[in-house]
């Protein structure tokens, strides 16, 4: 039987009723027409569907619904702002960090999380930090250096 929730994502209010069992990914998905974060290994072990909630970077496909209502959900679509690219998304395109895209998403809300609480991350931090994100498509070293440009 579902339920409704009020869940904040990316400063709006949403009303939404959500079976016991269902995802934040399959709520953002289905629901609410937010497609960012992707559905890759649906077991928390790829990264693709990571999104910030409270801030602290959480696997949407390993987080029921349920259980956050009263939390700050931001996603991939909520981090530009009138218009303009977050500097971390720019980042990823000035350093061509991009690839085929499909970790790009999970991959910038990882680093931004870790970018809100360190200011001058070594290389080692950074592939730390991202290191619950799976790129199939490179051996990460763009990535790192978008992040790296960021942080600057």
């Amino acid at each position: 039987m579902k339920q409704v929730i009020n869940l904040e994502l990316n400063g709006e209010r949403y009303e939404v009723a959500v079976a016991p069992h269902a995802t934040l990914l399959e709520v953002m998905r289905r629901e609410l027409g937010l497609v960012g974060a992707k559905k890759g290994c649906d077991t928390g072990g790829c990264g693709c569907c990571t999104v910030l909630v409270d801030d602290r970077a959480v696997y949407s496909c390993m987080t029921y619904a349920m259980t956050l209502e009263g939390k700050k959900i931001t996603t991939i679509e909520g981090l530009a702002r009138d218009g303009k690219l977050d500097p971390l998304q720019q980042a990823f395109i000035e350093a061509g960090a991009v690839q085929c895209g499909y970790c790009t998403c999970g991959m910038i809300m990882a680093a931004k999380a870790f970018l809100l609480n360190s200011r001058s991350p070594t290389e080692a931090q950074i592939r730390q930090a991202i290191a619950g994100n799976l790129c199939r498509c490179t051996g990460y070293r763009k990535i790192v250096e978008a992040i790296g440009l960021a942080a600057r």
